[in-house]
């Protein structure tokens, strides 16, 4: 099938260029100093973790939402 076969040159120039590189890079460097580096899901839950002791009740997370939907519609461009 023509055109389907693995370009393996122009994956590497596009992992270089999408800058993925420099964060393999920046992640060898903490680890090697000795800071951990977290994963996406164990970010996740650290976030969460942190937002229901910033924001205890469902009443105080609701409060926080409304507040940042304000925000974000008044930062919104107008038509």
């Amino acid at each position: 099938m023509q055109g389907s076969e693995f370009d393996e040159a122009e994956f590497f120039r596009a992992i270089t260029a999408s800058g993925a590189r420099a964060l393999l890079i920046g992640r060898r460097a903490l680890v090697a100093l000795g800071i951990p580096v977290l994963t996406a899901e164990e970010e996740s839950r650290s976030f969460i973790r942190w937002f229901r002791r910033r924001y205890p009740t469902p009443a105080d997370r609701l409060a926080y939402v409304r507040r940042a939907y304000r925000r974000w519609t008044a930062t919104q461009a107008r038509p």
